[in-house]
């Protein structure tokens, strides 16, 4: 049986080794229908390019609303890494022509590009967790290498990060005018597009941007597990999730069809055009707006990338309904929620540290997240994604705290399986910050459908 190269979305949600962490994927849903713009059946280009998420107009957001006599005390910020160059090569094509080298004038443009180039080119002085030192603070390649963040992927996050500033610190004082670097928390995975990511962010958030301050640790794992990466049902989980996606793709002639013909265009066997993943480099040339790729037997076009990328959009519907990929994402999301908690539960005991933390991660670290809640309708998480915990306290009652959650601006809160219920049961603004806690540290496990009550026994169970 294959594994987790051809192109398929799910296939990509899947870190196969802590060594292939920034592996990507290609689709998603929208929380909350917009009746107004969606397509009433799904579009492969409309999906596609609403992953692309190019920057334009500043989007709203819902970020930082709550009833004026709540305090906001801390916020746990996950993000995906903007827009990046393919990580595969389509077979004897030439590759995109995009540029690496960031330049203030150019179209995707922000107000604090100029002065983020010249901050990040006179070189940190900052010491990061090793082996983060050794890699560039900003992407510099007239064509871009490999996995190479662009642009467009700094323009996003420098976006990101002025929504945030804006929100956080200028209306609800998040952090005090003399903050301090144990007030963060920052966090990447080992990938220049993740690094350069989250200094884009920060960059865009904090209003004096102090290279003493910024201490960035290392991740090794995608699935920001730390010392609890070994779960061997988890990964059981992940063989049968990647077993029901290979015979999806198997039922799927027309599919084969189209690897076929792309196949006999750029010369090379089928199967080898399908572990080169055609569908990563198809979304550079539609994000970025560059032709696809032609030789003397013709073009790749637009009708192929359409088949691909609905193949896509059903075996995400598929992955829902079959449950497996659910399983995984319980115990793969679990070490990095339980962490968030720990950093809540302080901040609630009127601790200062750690006010804001940022996790500047990958599609396969959001995407079990997002399972995990049981956020089932979320889009798959588009270049810049930004999914957001935010901890409340009742100023009337301080002893009181309550938990929202944003997935692009979005309030999802009610849509998570720990608060869904809420409304009918409570008439609180809000959701108790014990339903969170709750849903960690037991709740995961039981719609695990097991007898275990923690992680260990949850990853070691026999007989699963």
């Amino acid at each position: 049986m294959e594994h987790s190269v051809w192109p398929s979305s799910a296939v990509h949600l899947i870190p196969v080794s802590t060594a292939k962490n920034g592996v990507s994927s290609k689709s998603r849903k929208r929380i909350m229908p917009d009746p107004v713009t969606e397509p009433p059946v799904t579009d492969p280009v409309y999906e596609a390019l609403l992953y692309c998420n190019i920057p334009s107009v500043a989007e709203r957001s819902m970020e930082g609303h709550a009833p004026h006599h709540f305090k906001l005390v801390s916020v746990h910020v996950f993000i995906r890494h903007g827009d990046r160059y393919p990580l595969y090569v389509i077979p004897k094509t030439k590759r995109p022509e995009i540029d690496c080298t960031l330049v203030a004038n150019r179209k995707p443009y922000h107000p604090k590009l100029e002065a983020f180039i010249s901050h990040m080119s006179k070189g940190s002085g900052a010491s990061f967790e090793s082996p983060l030192n050794s890699l560039p603070l900003y992407p510099n390649h007239p064509l871009c290498e490999m996995g190479e963040l662009t642009q467009t992927g700094v323009v996003q996050h420098l976006q990101n990060g002025q929504l945030l500033r804006d929100i956080y610190l200028k209306k609800h004082k998040l952090l005090p005018n003399d903050w301090s670097a144990d007030q963060l928390y920052l966090e990447t995975t080992g990938k220049s597009r993740t690094l350069q990511s989250g200094l884009a962010l920060l960059y865009g958030f904090l209003p004096d941007f102090d290279w003493k301050k910024i201490y960035f640790r290392h991740q090794p794992s995608a699935l920001f597990c730390s010392g609890s990466c070994y779960c061997p049902v988890r990964n059981q989980y992940l063989e049968k999730e990647q077993r029901r996606q290979y015979l999806l793709r198997l039922k799927n002639s027309q599919l084969e069809k189209t690897y076929g013909e792309m196949a006999k265009i750029v010369d090379v066997p089928t199967k080898q055009l399908r572990a080169a993943n055609p569908i990563d480099s198809m979304l550079c040339h539609l994000c970025h707006n560059v032709s696809f790729p032609c030789t003397r037997n013709g073009c790749v076009d637009m009708e192929h990338f359409k088949v691909i990328k609905t193949h896509q959009i059903e075996d995400e519907r598929e992955r829902r309904e079959k449950k497996l990929y659910l399983g995984y994402s319980l115990l793969g999301a679990h070490p990095i929620l339980n962490q968030t908690i720990g950093r809540m539960q302080r901040a609630t005991e009127g601790r200062k540290e750690e006010l804001f933390a940022l996790y500047s991660a990958h599609d396969v670290t959001l995407s079990p997240v997002l399972s995990a809640l049981g956020l089932s309708e979320a889009r798959f998480p588009r270049f810049a994604a930004r999914l957001i915990f935010e901890l409340w306290q009742d100023r009337e009652k301080p002893n009181e705290h309550s938990v929202r959650i944003l997935y692009n601006g979005v309030d999802v809160t009610f849509h998570t399986s720990f608060c869904q219920d809420h409304h009918k049961r409570s008439p609180k603004p809000m959701c108790p910050f014990e339903n969170l806690v709750r849903f960690v540290k037991r709740d995961m496990f039981v719609a695990l459908g097991g007898s275990s009550t923690n992680y260990d026994d949850a990853c070691h169970r026999e007989g699963f």
